[in-house]
């Protein structure tokens, strides 16, 4: 699983555009911002209000404020209290919660909300509400701590949950504000991986991350209104497409199909957005990833604290006056329901100076000695330590050209709470959490270091500064090509396609032979890319470097190598990445049919690689990031299985090609999935009926 090759450059994408969308970075640099493919499936910055709007509801019932959530409704989505079976729920629990407050004031209120609201809506809300409306007044003669009255799962906490995710189902729908595309990418993908794991009986490597991440929990589905339960009926394969895809009942697809008037991918990103996310953790992932991708400065700088965030600015004034912590220390806390900051940090409009999409036509060539700042600079550089800060130190004092200017950077906002419910755990967890931080945060300042080094060797990449690389990285650690030859193989191809670009042949071929000759020589892989290489010298100058390797791409494989030297972790989203796309993979190769919602989800993109012409050649460091060992899965069995598109599992039903609808039929009456259900058919010649016959016989 480790060794999945990822598209990184469409990750950039998704993630930056997830952090825009999310308002996680601080988009208003007096610059104009890094110029990004348009796709309609980018939220706007509505979407963003909308969401925020959904949440501030979701959390006020599961606060038990009703008459708070309806007064929200009834000033931005009106047209879903028309719905009677909504209003009916929310005046139940409002009655609810009405006796939960113990006072007889209250209990006088509860029974003015009978006779006002809830008996008239019962009425007419559905068949079954006046019975429930019935039940729901034994509430009054039981005690709420009676686990064993008649009214206990009416009384229940559970129940504000219930009508929370309720209303945020029907809300998303009714106002199209849907999770960003890589919330649902990734809700998707771990769904997927956890279901191979279980079914295959393999042990996921990072079962760490998606138990944390993803969340069991799941909203209660909207139901169609009832003028729909005559809708035609809809093609079983969209019917089993989405079962299977979400892990819905045959039922609960037509349901949800139903409700999105037959829309097969609107009702797809219902039942996604329906799946539980730890907001708070998924935060965490990004922000590291853009730190490591260079998107967003080392340091973060607070909103001003009110709430929670003064709880923290209090402990860090304390701290900050017995000399514990410097200037530019930075603090975050992440909790369910807050993302905390460090208001001493610079409140600097920061930009990025390159689009996380950017390739080689889009990076600037231009101003290349640039200033490099470093917070934390080492002390001490005549230790002979080989520490990583030492080795970021020689880096410092060895390197001519100036490589990250950390004023054009975006700045890290934060998710932005204001509207958020906050419970007082809540609040002592921000305690407790502030102080762990604040004793870790001279160890982030060497790290700031480190990751400085790294996006500056990055940096000059991506500009196609091969020889400076070359330099930077030797005074890191001089054994690092022997341990990577296709790397430094990269590079000099690159410095060979710029002297051929500038007419210097005499140039490029001393590279060539002072070089790429001895390298390709001692590995086998490397002869055809010097082949290629060498037919540049016959190509006209000028179209020499635009069919050269990407240099994001060979940035990308750089950064990746380097920051193991410097005792830098790869971005733990990505190790989530390469394991679920594996995964992804090898699911539908199981169910013998392609993914029909992995282009709605760039699933597509970021597994394609076809763009980097020798990224397959570099495969191998690719791999060294990962952690040897620990994969049961072997990167070239993942190349065979990609290149054949075959599993060991399929060999006898692939031999025979069943009817489609054969299999939907089996399917359909036997409740099982598709690869169960070829494999059953091809035992019986493709015959459905004998395979039906034979089951219940």
């Amino acid at each position: 699983m480790d060794s999945m090759p990822v598209n990184w450059e469409a990750l950039d994408t998704l993630i930056f555009d997830f952090a825009k969308s999310e308002n996680l970075i601080d988009d208003s640099a007096s610059a104009p911002s890094p110029p990004s493919s348009p796709s309609p499936s980018t939220p706007s910055s509505s979407s963003f209000h909308l969401r925020l709007l959904i949440r501030q509801i979701r959390r006020c019932l599961e606060a038990g404020e009703v008459d708070a959530a309806v007064d929200l409704l009834r000033l931005h989505a009106p047209s879903v209290l028309n719905d009677h079976r909504i209003l009916f729920r929310l005046q139940k629990q409002k009655f609810i919660e009405l006796l939960r407050k113990g006072t007889d004031e209250d209990r006088e209120s509860a029974i003015d909300c009978l006779r006002t609201s809830l008996a008239p809506c019962a009425l007419d809300a559905y068949p079954e509400a006046y019975e429930e409306f019935k039940h729901v007044l034994l509430a009054l003669i039981y005690e709420r701590s009676d686990n064993n009255s008649p009214v206990a799962n009416e009384v229940s906490e559970k129940r504000r949950f219930e009508i929370a995710g309720l209303l945020s189902s029907i809300l998303r729908a009714h106002l199209h504000a849907y999770d960003p595309l890589f919330a649902m990418t990734l809700r998707y993908l771990i769904s997927i991986h956890k279901n191979f794991c279980s079914r295959q009986g393999v042990l996921s490597p990072i079962s760490d991350l998606t138990e944390r991440l993803l969340l069991e929990d799941r909203d209660l589905p909207a139901t169609p209104i009832e003028s729909l339960y005559e809708a035609p009926p809809f093609d079983e394969v969209d019917i089993q497409a989405l079962a299977h895809a979400v892990e819905l009942t045959r039922q609960g697809s037509v349901d949800s199909l139903r409700f999105a008037k037959g829309d097969l991918f609107q009702a797809f990103q219902n039942e996604l957005c329906r799946m539980g996310m730890n907001i708070s953790v998924l935060d965490e992932l990004v922000h590291e990833y853009c730190i490591y991708r260079g998107f967003v400065d080392f340091s973060v700088a607070s909103p001003p604290a009110s709430g929670i965030q003064g709880i923290v600015r209090a402990i860090n004034d304390d701290q900050s006056e017995s000399g514990c912590l410097s200037q530019n220390s930075c603090l975050e806390v992440g909790n369910g329901n807050s993302k905390l900051s460090d208001g001493e940090a610079s409140h600097t409009d920061v930009h990025m100076e390159a689009s996380p999409n950017s390739s080689i036509d889009t990076v600037s060539m231009q101003s290349t000695d640039v200033e490099e700042r470093f917070l934390c600079e080492t002390n001490n550089h005549e230790d002979c330590s080989t520490s990583g800060t030492h080795l970021v130190g020689k880096v410092q004092k060895n390197r001519s050209h100036r490589i990250v200017e950390r004023n054009k950077r975006k700045r890290w906002r934060g998710r932005d709470q204001k509207l958020e419910y906050t419970s007082e755990a809540t609040v002592e967890r921000c305690r407790e959490e502030a102080s762990q931080k604040l004793a870790s945060v001279n160890i982030a300042c060497s790290r700031e270091d480190k990751y400085e080094a790294l996006l500056g060797i990055k940096e000059l990449a991506s500009k196609g500064m091969a020889a400076e690389v070359v330099e930077e990285i030797n005074a890191i650690d001089p054994t690092f090509f022997a341990q990577n030859p296709s790397l430094l193989f990269q590079l000099k191809q690159v410095e060979f396609l710029k002297l051929v670009s500038s007419g210097d042949h005499s140039g490029a071929l001393k590279v060539a032979c002072s070089y790429l000759g001895p390298l390709a020589s001692s590995n086998a892989q490397l002869l055809k890319p010097l082949k290629e290489t060498l037919l540049t010298l016959l190509k006209p100058k000028e179209v020499a470097l635009s069919e050269s390797l990407p240099l994001h791409a060979l940035a990308t494989s750089l950064q990746v190598a380097t920051s193991k030297r410097l005792g830098i972790e790869q971005p733990q989203l990505m190790k989530i990445l390469k394991a679920t796309l594996y995964t992804h993979n090898e699911w539908f190769k199981l169910q013998m049919c392609k993914d029909r919602f992995e282009g709605l989800l760039k699933i597509d993109s970021l597994k394609d690689i076809s763009g980097h012409s020798l990224l397959a050649a570099a495969s191998k460091s690719d791999v060294d990031m990962g952690t040897h060992g620990s994969s049961q899965f072997t990167a070239s069995s993942s190349n065979r299985m990609q290149e054949d598109g075959s599993s060991p599992v399929q060999s006898s039903a692939r031999d025979m090609e069943c009817d489609e609808t054969a299999i939907l039929k089996v399917m359909e009456f036997l409740a099982l999935p598709r690869a169960d259900a070829i494999h059953l058919l091809a035992q019986y010649n493709g015959n459905a009926e004998m395979v039906i016959q034979q089951i219940f016989a």
